[in-house]
């Protein structure tokens, strides 16, 4: 039975959270149900459990899901190669079906009728939230605070808090330039000075990566291992999800790997500028399609590079628990299964650069590829016959005055 009183909030304890936790005690006289999940972010999450605790809350959930997250969501979506618009790897997209994933399972473990987030109106993470609840669970309710109150900017929070003695760290006057989110796949800046996309990013903004210029002048050459399309050895040492994530993390991290500053398109219709440090994610990107590239059937990655594009937009747009997305990930998986080897990168000022790569189901073969004598594995004089059936539909065109010029 639901209980017409609990309602579950996506919770860190920040500023938004905090006053929407109220904000529902009081709008909806309910007793709050606080979740704050740790993917990675790398601050600490538990600081959040007195925050709630001071805010009356009973029922605090604070779990550790960062290899779930890695293992269950960003190598699924790594196995497609998947990066949205040509730049974007996807960082915050991917986070938000695994959070609406467990607010949806603790508000059937606390029997609440509803759920709730700190994401605006105006951004793409309402959309993931709410459409991934639904899928999950057609009859829960989504509250979403920044549709439905008249706290307009950081300054009526502060007010919200003082009326209500709300304990915050957040401090007029002081507030950050930009508006991030970090997970163990990226961290992410928009506002403040990136809102004109033709200011420059300040070099000071970035937290994960050193820029090119500064970054050491020796190359650092890394060997992956592949499983069935997932990295699980780092230069021949097993590592689980997260801690292969957290690794070419640091070693991008190092070399200035991993930086993007692009204008998307977001769902809700307009364009954004945002920048990125992805410095696993790039690795992880260059060193899986080279390993498809020995691996994987010509026709069988033409496939996915196609179906890429649309992969992406679903993520992106929020349906990840939507069917179409559940059958073309089967289709990835299943072409992953010959996806195992070696590759060597070398890491150098921002590049990740190709340096080998080694597979027992190579499909490349040098007997046939060769410019020295093949023994017969190639008959060169097949290629003609080849060439001119290609070519007929081209020369009838042009008997028939087609102008191809």
């Amino acid at each position: 039975m639901s209980d017409k009183n609990k309602i579950v909030l996506a919770y860190s304890g920040g500023l938004d959270t905090s006053v929407i936790c109220r904000w529902l005690q009081e709008t909806y006289d309910a007793e709050v149900v606080t979740f704050t999940a740790d993917i990675g972010q790398g601050e600490e999450v538990e600081p959040a459990r007195e925050k709630a605790k001071a805010m009356g809350v009973k029922e605090i959930y604070i779990e550790d899901i960062t290899e779930d997250f890695v293992a269950n969501y960003v190598f699924p979506m790594f196995r497609a190669n998947t990066v949205y618009e040509g730049e974007y790897l996807l960082g915050t997209s991917i986070a938000r079906p695994l959070i609406a994933r467990r607010l949806v399972e603790i508000a059937k473990e606390t029997g609440a009728f509803a759920v709730s987030h700190g994401a605006t109106g105006k951004g793409n993470d309402q959309v993931r939230f709410e459409l991934g609840a639904y899928a999950l669970d057609p009859d829960i309710r989504v509250i979403a605070p920044w549709r439905e109150w008249d706290l307009s900017s950081r300054e009526s929070l502060m007010d919200f808090c003082e009326k209500h003695q709300i304990p915050v760290d957040y401090k007029r006057g002081s507030k950050s330039p930009y508006s991030m989110d970090a997970n163990l796949l990226h961290i992410s800046y928009e506002g403040g000075g990136l809102e004109d996309p033709s200011t420059p990013a300040d070099e000071d903004m970035w937290r994960w990566t050193v820029s090119s210029e500064v970054a050491p002048d020796k190359a650092e050459i890394i060997e992956l291992t592949y499983k069935f399309g997932d990295p699980v050895a780092l230069n021949g040492k097993p590592l689980s999800a997260a801690e292969m994530l957290r690794e070419l993390n640091r070693l991008g991290g190092i070399h200035g790997v991993g930086r993007s500053d692009i204008v998307e398109n977001r769902m809700v219709g307009m364009k954004s500028r945002g920048c990125y440090e992805t410095p696993g994610g790039t690795i992880m990107l260059r060193g899986h399609r080279a390993m498809e590239s020995i691996t994987l059937d010509r026709e069988v990655g033409h496939l996915k590079d196609e179906l890429m594009p649309r992969y992406a937009k679903m993520i992106y747009n929020g349906y990840w628990w939507s069917p179409e997305r559940k059958v073309l990930q089967a289709l990835i998986n299943e072409s992953q299964i010959p996806v195992n080897g070696t590759v060597t990168l070398k890491l150098y000022k921002g590049s990740v650069t190709v340096v080998a790569r080694a597979s027992a189901d190579s499909l490349y073969d040098e007997d046939v590829v060769t410019f020295e004598d093949d023994q017969g594995a190639y008959d060169q004089v097949d290629a003609g016959g080849f060439i001119k059936l290609n070519a007929l539909r081209l020369r009838l065109g042009a008997k028939r005055g087609r102008d191809y010029s």
